[in-house]
């Protein structure tokens, strides 16, 4: 079992679809760095980023949205608001985050926005890598096939770095 309800729905998924996962618990890390060396096997690049912002969307208003990345780039604002016709964007607080996701802390949120009602844009560089591996609580991590994640969310692909 892991520490937040939601790693639990991502493996119910996966394995919904046959799909290959590892899972594994780890120490408290905020940062793609600080994940990365723990996670022997894989890359920073392979680290999915999840970012939930908010948008002001031209004709729909505030609305929050998740941004997956490599875990070794940065989001780029201009092309982010370019990609959904927005004037402005900007990260959710702490608080709006733990609302939005019942409880998971900045760091430990998994890249399915979608478990959330997040739309979700994913930059077209994590999906050069075979495997990914994300934080789905901030001491637990799963590793899958992009192809699969990529299924299971069905993302607006974009690029935002």
């Amino acid at each position: 079992m892991s520490e937040h309800p939601i790693a639990d729905e991502i493996i119910n998924q996966i394995n919904s679809i046959n799909g290959w996962f590892e899972a594994f618990g780890h120490d408290h890390v905020r940062t793609s760095e600080e994940a990365a060396a723990l996670r022997n096997g894989y890359t920073i690049a392979q680290g999915a980023k999840a970012l939930i912002v908010r948008a002001k969307v031209r004709n729909q208003g505030k609305q929050f949205l998740m941004l997956v990345l490599p875990g070794d780039t940065k989001f780029d604002s201009n092309k982010a608001k370019q990609v959904l016709d927005a004037k402005d964007i900007r990260f959710a607080t702490e608080a709006e985050v733990a609302e939005i996701t019942e409880g998971v802390k900045p760091g430990g949120v998994p890249p399915f926005g979608n478990l959330f009602n997040l739309h979700v844009i994913v930059d077209p560089k994590l999906f050069a890598q075979d495997k990914i591996i994300f934080n789905a609580g901030r001491n637990y991590s799963i590793g899958m096939f992009a192809a699969d994640y990529k299924k299971l969310v069905k993302p607006l692909v974009a690029d935002i770095t």
